[in-house]
């Protein structure tokens, strides 16, 4: 099954590829915002395989971050710290 996370875009860098820093709680990735490229730092996207893929509202965001908690999800699969 694939499943997108969403995480807060901390940081955006033009250039042939436009690439970003992306907090998932605690754990910072590199992602690839090419198919955002309306994403800003503040704003929510939702990252499959490194690439973020949507933007989506915080308060859908936080939503996600409580489902998977009821879930029981561990950590580092919502890309958290344990």
């Amino acid at each position: 099954m694939c499943l997108g996370i969403p995480g807060e875009v901390l940081s955006a860098v033009e250039g042939p590829l436009r690439m970003g820093r992306v907090a998932f709680g605690r754990v910072i990735k590199e992602v690839c915002l090419a198919y955002v490229p309306e994403a800003h730092p503040g704003d929510f996207v939702v990252v499959h395989a490194g690439f973020a893929i949507s933007r989506v509202d915080p308060e859908g965001a936080r939503r996600v971050f409580a489902y998977l908690e009821e879930l029981g999800e561990p950590a580092e699969e919502r890309g958290e710290e344990p």
